[in-house]
């Protein structure tokens, strides 16, 4: 179980200023003093926590989301977010990809989709979806957070980053999270080469 009051992480969030400093998976809760239940995330998509380059930069143009699945939704859930993100980025987390308004009765999301009803917000790169990382040789590892939130965010398609993130953190009562390391080529597509690219050259 997690532990964080509503001041330590409005605290977290004003750090950053665009966003926030803890790191994706560090929200919540929605109260004061409230335990974060403890949900879990798998994919049979990663072997032994490596993610394929088909979900990475190298894939190109074919590049899709990958598929999750979870349990442990706590009672109370009337939503649940998705977010993906760079571990190793200095300093801020890089968000590739951000889903919200899911039905709390879903259970899992397949490759390439979304459950119906589901938005999604801005990523890191300003873009609408699920951005495929590109991490470079050295290679980088993935988080991906389920979150259970006690309510529906019923924010606009296409929300910001910081909106979505804020909302996703006030509203958090769960949390679950699986982890995948990736390397790309060097020669990987350039035109979707996100800043956690250069970011994997810093030491």
């Amino acid at each position: 179980m997690i532990r964080i009051g509503r001041r330590a992480l409005a605290s977290a969030i004003a750090i950053g200023a665009v966003l926030p400093t803890a790191g994706c998976g560090v929200l919540g809760p929605g109260a004061d003093n409230q335990t974060l239940a403890a949900m879990t995330v798998s994919t049979a998509a990663f072997t032994q926590s490596v993610m394929p380059a088909s979900y990475t930069c190298a894939a190109g143009a074919k590049a899709a989301s990958p598929p999750l699945g979870w349990a442990g939704v706590p009672a109370g859930t009337k939503s649940l977010a998705i977010v993906m993100d760079d571990k190793d980025t200095p300093i801020t987390p890089y968000i590739y990809w951000i889903v919200f308004d899911i039905n709390p009765t879903t259970s899992e999301i397949l490759q390439g989709q979304l459950p119906p009803g589901s938005l999604q917000a801005r990523n890191s790169a300003g873009a609408i979806g699920y951005e495929p990382p590109c991490p470079g040789p050295q290679g980088h590892t993935y988080r991906f957070t389920v979150y259970a939130l006690d309510k529906q965010l019923n924010l606009p398609a296409g929300t910001s980053l910081e909106s979505a993130w804020t909302a996703i953190a006030a509203a958090t009562i769960g949390m679950g999270r699986t982890t995948a390391s990736a390397t790309t080529p060097a020669s990987a597509p350039s035109s979707l080469t996100s800043a956690s690219a250069s970011a994997s050259a810093a030491p």
